[in-house]
């Protein structure tokens, strides 16, 4: 693993100084989500119609806490029963959690955020704790199980939007480039910063642009995908009032006929946020987050218990957490 980082433990005043194991002795099989605040998660409920439809017994246990350096001495230290095949990794550690893994595969360390912890065993017998990223799969099936040829054709060689900077967006990045054809990456982010570390940790051959006022966005083309990776809120501060304009400038002034698809990551609490009515305002399909969350959790599976995944289980999989 090549990325370095500073690993830190929760600060002792913080909401979350402490994690509790959750309990567990009802299982066979245990993974993990890790992340806060998690609670609304579709996770679990995604993973349970997994098991049953795949006959595969294991169950998602969710673990609250911004303690993350807690959790990872438990996972080194976890119980022989239940047998312990791995955890999800969500905000605010899919980035934080990189110094505690002993290896990452080769699209997590090309992304700098992982998502996914699963085991292997060394030459030695060594039991290596390993982090990879499906977040990528996740946002690629989105995409691609949800346009016809002809709409991912008139995408192809367009950039590529990311509304966001955290995590996803990295995943978004690798997926844009390698699966769904981008010929550059704008970012519109309320924190530079952030910005700032995802062009400089991402390993990309893309051009990443980050667009910081309206007065950009004249002269550039438009973008044939559009990923919003922000939790819905109405923007307050200059600079998140700034991010919107943004995107509503982006979103209005492509041609009709050259309007593609936004993904909006943010499900919760509700599918339909601000960001999708402002796309689906100017004729842009919008694909919801639970589509992408769909995707990642069968990769999960298929990594942590072998799951194989088929039409019959994706289509059970996606009924089990779509909103009726």
């Amino acid at each position: 693993m090549t990325i370095e980082l500073q690993a830190q433990p929760a600060p002792e005043s913080s909401e979350a100084a402490t994690f509790f194991p959750p309990p567990i002795t009802q299982l066979s099989n245990v993974a993990y989500l890790v992340g806060a605040p998690i609670a609304h998660s579709s996770s679990p409920k995604l993973h349970d119609s997994i098991s049953s439809s795949s006959g595969i017994p294991y169950a998602q246990i969710l673990a609250e806490t911004k303690d993350l350096e807690s959790f990872m001495a438990y996972l080194r230290g976890h119980p022989i029963t239940p047998r312990l095949l791995g955890s999800g990794v969500t905000m605010p550690h899919k980035v934080s959690v990189l110094p505690y893994l002993d290896h990452l595969t080769p699209e997590a360390e090309i992304v700098g955020a992982v998502n996914t912890i699963f085991f292997r065993h060394s030459d030695t017998g060594a039991r290596e704790m390993w982090g990879m990223n499906t977040d990528v799969i996740g946002i690629r099936d989105a995409f691609l199980s949800n346009l016809d040829e002809k709409a991912i054709g008139i995408t192809r060689g367009k950039p590529g939007l990311i509304v966001g900077g955290g995590g996803t967006c990295r995943a978004a990045i690798y997926a844009l480039e390698r699966y769904l054809g981008c010929s550059q990456i704008y970012i519109i982010n309320r924190d530079r910063k952030e910005v700032e570390a995802v062009i400089r940790d991402t390993k990309t051959n893309l051009e990443i642009r980050h667009i910081t006022s309206t007065s950009e966005v004249e002269g550039l083309e438009g973008p044939g995908l559009v990923i919003s990776a922000i939790p819905d809120f109405e923007p307050s501060t200059p600079s998140e009032t700034m991010v919107r304009d943004i995107l509503e400038l982006f979103l209005s002034r492509q041609p009709v006929d050259e309007r593609g698809a936004v993904l909006e990551m943010c499900y919760h609490p509700s599918p339909e946020t601000r960001i999708t009515k402002l796309a689906e305002g100017y004729g842009w399909k919008v694909i919801g987050g639970l589509e992408a969350m769909v995707g990642q959790g069968l990769e999960q599976a298929k990594m942590w218990a072998g799951v194989e995944v088929t039409r019959e289980l994706r289509a059970a999989a996606k009924a089990a957490v779509m909103p009726r």
